[in-house]
């Protein structure tokens, strides 16, 4: 039932301000690499920390937040996340060396791996089941449409004043976030007997961390052999299946994964998994295509995104009232098929192609990722609990992490493996390039064929007679 204390609009808005300010931020940053290397005499490893250790920070803390709201209640926790980013924008803005400004971020993964999960959760809380998807497309919009102007507000920043300023320009946004998060937010009840698990806490930390830091180095076939990189990522996995066993026998377990039992959301995480792929692999390969074999700009390749983002903004609210009213499959499928479409487009680039041809493929993938991507999360979580809500998000969020950064390392072996084996037959870089692309945007294209048989059984999912409600009771110890 929608909150009856804080309407659902204004609930919204609160909870765009937050999430606005964490995507912004981060497409931002980027563009202040080359600045911060030449700034600070650093190499592009030392720089790389500022969005390595976000991404770790961010998946660390994200397993805590369904215990926290439940502990604490979600509106103390997610405004201690909102404080927690304002406090890393302030600490980057004032610091003094690349260590200040690494440690900044770091206080900033932390602070959005309490936000991001609960966002979903303290919209849903606001409206109804048979509004859910409407809410989420308008969230969605925000999600999608602050990467898409990040990069021309950082680099017009960068243009007339200074690094800081990108750290700044949160701020505003930040501080409206939280006056309008403590008016508009209802606290909800706290259990205060909830019981921390501290074996599962460390387990999946460690392998969270472990996993996202050995994946973030490696490019290359041998950065994955080496020990540096091999000895985290095989320690990282054995502790997530050391976690699952745990969970399995704990009364209360950090994180709920009976979950996955129920068939629209198991579905759901799958399918938005195999979608990350998509997402993070274009964000891979446009790029090495116009800028390292072509040699197009960074502007000119930031625009073809640019006409993906936009797209995918426009289409999120559209897709969020289609879900609402009609089965999901139908808007989910076309999605996918016009995704599929985008890839075998974007499979066909030569050095020939036009750049406005490229803009008009990412544009068409945005169409798919707007119908498609976030409504297959809405589907899955809309008509959960609300004490399972927040959980259920966080491990959506960490299974996509973990899956697309999996796919982004396997597309870079396959890129870098089949580049070589083109240059040594004699091939120029541009015929090496484009031989390498072509068969990893098919491959992106077959993953999207896979998720049509997925998409419509979460579909029927919803149609066919409600599954069991969860209960919020412990799970028995097993013996």
């Amino acid at each position: 039932m929608p909150n009856a204390s804080a309407p659902g609009g204004k609930v919204l808005i609160s909870v765009l301000l937050g999430t606005f300010t964490v995507s912004l931020n981060n497409s931002a940053l980027n563009l202040a690499v080359a600045e911060l290397m030449a700034i600070f005499d650093a190499s592009a490893t030392e720089v790389s920390w500022v969005v390595t250790l976000f991404m770790i920070t961010m998946g660390m803390t994200m397993p805590l937040t369904g215990y926290l709201a439940d502990r604490f209640g979600r509106k103390r926790i997610y405004l201690l996340g909102l404080w927690g980013f304002l406090a890393g924008s302030a600490l980057g803005a004032m610091a003094q060396s690349l260590a200040g400004i690494i440690l900044a971020r770091g206080l900033q993964g932390v602070a959005a791996g309490l936000m991001i999960p609960l966002s979903l959760s303290l919209i849903f809380s606001a409206y109804p089941g048979d509004r859910r998807g409407h809410a989420s497309g308008i969230w969605g919009f925000a999600v999608m449409i602050a990467p898409a102007i990040g990069p021309s507000v950082g680099g017009l920043l960068l243009e007339v004043s200074h690094w800081r300023a990108l750290f700044v320009m949160n701020m505003p946004f930040a501080l409206l976030g939280l006056l309008c998060g403590y008016r508009y937010l209802s606290a909800d009840p706290a259990n205060q007997r909830r019981q921390f698990d501290l074996p599962g806490f460390a387990l999946i930390t460690l392998g969270m961390g472990a996993v996202l830091f050995s994946l973030s180095r490696v490019e290359t076939l041998t950065d994955i052999l080496r020990f540096q990189a091999s000895f985290p990522l095989a320690g990282g996995l054995l502790a997530l299946v050391i976690f699952v066993r745990v969970e399995q026998r704990v009364r209360s377990p950090l994180l709920d994964l009976s979950l996955f039992s129920h068939p629209r959301y198991r579905l759901s995480v799958i399918l938005t998994c195999l979608q990350s792929i998509i997402l993070f692999g274009c964000i891979l390969l446009v790029p090495l295509w116009m800028q390292n074999a072509l040699g197009f700009s960074p502007l000119t390749t930031g625009l073809t995104f640019l006409a993906t983002a936009l797209a995918a903004a426009y289409c999120s609210p559209v897709a969020g009232r289609l879900i609402d009213r009609y089965p999901p499959q139908w808007c989910i499928g076309a999605g996918l098929v016009i995704t599929m479409a985008s890839l075998l487009g974007l499979a066909t680039l030569t050095e020939a192609t036009p750049v406005w041809m490229i803009g008009a493929w990412m544009g068409l993938r945005g169409l798919g990722l707007g119908c498609a991507y976030l409504p297959s999360t809405t589907v899955g979580m809309r008509d959960l609990p609300e004490p399972h809500v927040a959980q259920a998000s966080a491990m959506n969020n960490m299974a996509r992490r973990l899956v697309s950064s999996l796919g982004i390392v396997a597309l870079s072996i396959y890129y870098d493996t089949a580049m070589q084996a083109a240059l040594r037959q004699g091939m120029s870089y541009t015929e090496a390039s484009a031989g390498a692309l072509h068969p990893a945007f098919l491959a992106l294209a077959v993953i999207a064929v896979l998720c049509l048989p997925l998409a419509w059984r979460l579909g029927r999912t919803v149609t066919a007679p409600p599954e069991p409600a969860l209960t919020t009771a412990p799970p028995r110890r097993l013996e």
